[in-house]
């Protein structure tokens, strides 16, 4: 298996706190959100981890050393959606979990050896995220905005070696067909090829995963959980 973070962000509605600091480098119980998503994944067997990084690259050379992780440079972070991010590493989506490295997860929920395409997702009241919507087997059917009290992806999934083809080409195509990058999310191409993809609802609690996208988040997060 592998791992993908995702990690190339500016973090702008964390300013001034990401001024000199990657988002993912913020800490919570005095570490860094990264290193808590990096020794997950190494906890259930994930060795080969890549982390695309942008802004601040340089803080995250240090990682190399302390968990010998590959780190990838996306030199559009300021320019482009993570669709981008993602064309970066592709081709290594088969069998690998893919995580956004601004999540900060109080639990290791991560399976080990998955046997099929996973979306972490968890119930919260989350108006404007992404909600899931699944059938009776719990297969993804549809994504769509939130509106209330719903299952909502959580920034981590799994993904198998037949979905990530699919993805691949589609993702290919897609940037094919449009030339542009400004305005496309990698979940886009996976919203538009659900029907072709086989994705199931890997049910998590509402607080093993918070996601912090701005400085009220985290300093709501250091109420629970103090540095």
């Amino acid at each position: 298996m592998n791992a993908i973070i995702l990690a190339a962000g500016l973090g702008s509605r964390l300013r001034p706190i990401t001024n000199t600091i990657p988002k993912s480098l913020i800490k919570v119980n005095n570490r860094p959100l990264i290193e808590i998503q990096i020794e997950n994944l190494l906890d259930i067997g994930v060795e080969n981890i890549t982390i695309v990084v942008g802004y601040l690259s340089n803080c995250f050379e240090y990682l190399k050393d302390k968990y010998d992780v590959k780190i990838i440079m996306n030199e559009y972070y300021a320019k482009y959606n993570n669709i981008y991010t993602m064309s970066l590493v592709i081709d290594q989506l088969s069998n690998s979990y893919v995580i956004d490295a601004d999540v900060f997860m109080t639990n290791n929920f991560l399976v080990e050896n998955p046997k099929q395409s996973l979306y972490f997702s968890g119930m919260k009241n989350s108006v404007g995220e992404w909600e899931l919507f699944f059938n009776d087997d719990d297969v993804i059917t549809d994504i769509q905005y939130s509106n209330g009290d719903s299952y909502i992806l959580s920034g981590v999934s799994f993904w198998s070696g037949q979905d990530s083809l699919i993805i691949k080409d589609a993702l290919q195509r897609t940037i094919k067909e449009t030339y542009s990058w400004e305005n496309l999310y990698w979940d886009d191409i996976v919203k538009k090829n659900l029907s072709k993809l086989n994705i199931k609802l890997q049910r998590i609690e509402s607080s093993d995963w918070y996601e912090i996208d701005s400085v009220s988040d985290y300093e709501d997060i250091l109420e629970i959980y103090p540095n």
